[in-house]
């Protein structure tokens, strides 16, 4: 059960109306979230993979993994949805870039957050951010090879892709750690499991 699965199931609300507005919605929260730039060192970080593993984690693999697919289509049509965009280009331009390989992670990232809510792993600090940190890093799997490829492996993939991150990750896995289970808490107190 997912915090979604959790408060929809005692709405009574027509859950295919709802989940289609559950995943634009989500997708718009993403997008809005590609734009957030918070300061941090030694880069500013955006709240996207944020926003992309709290996906997973509140309503399931499932619905997810589609709400961050219906964003992807959302920038490959042209919109601006994208970190950085209209000044880096917009669409499939922008997605074939040396980030290319990130938004892919994205749909692994809320796929695997989606499971292990399902399993639980969102109710506890400890394992809503090993959750957290596990879905951050299946990011860097397809981002970190696609850099290679599009900037070449003899270049500092690591250094440019994956070292200046780590500390915005292990920060984003705090904050889940402490939104997710307070969530399920407050969840508990109301009744509505």
């Amino acid at each position: 059960m997912t915090l979604y699965t959790a408060i929809t199931a005692k709405s009574g609300a027509r859950l295919t109306a709802t989940n289609v507005l559950v995943v634009v919605a989500g997708s718009l929260l993403l997008a809005l979230s590609a734009k957030i730039q918070v300061p941090f060192y030694p880069i500013p970080m955006s709240m996207q993979t944020f926003v992309v593993i709290g996906l997973g984690l509140a309503l399931g693999s499932s619905l997810g993994w589609c709400t961050v697919l219906l964003y992807l289509a959302e920038g490959a049509a042209g919109l601006p949805v994208f970190a950085g965009t209209p000044e880096k280009g917009l669409g499939l331009a922008y997605m074939t870039g040396p980030t290319g390989g990130f938004l892919i992670g994205f749909l692994l990232a809320a796929a695997l957050a989606g499971w292990l809510a399902e399993r639980g792993w969102d109710r506890n600090p400890l394992t809503a951010m090993a959750a957290a940190l596990l879905a951050a890093a299946v990011i860097y799997v397809p981002g970190l090879i696609w850099l290679g490829s599009v900037i070449g492996f003899d270049r500092p993939v690591m250094q440019f892709g994956l070292i200046p991150f780590i500390p915005g990750d292990i920060a984003k896995a705090l904050l889940a750690a402490l939104v997710f289970p307070v969530a399920w808490k407050w969840l508990d107190a109301r009744g509505n499991r």
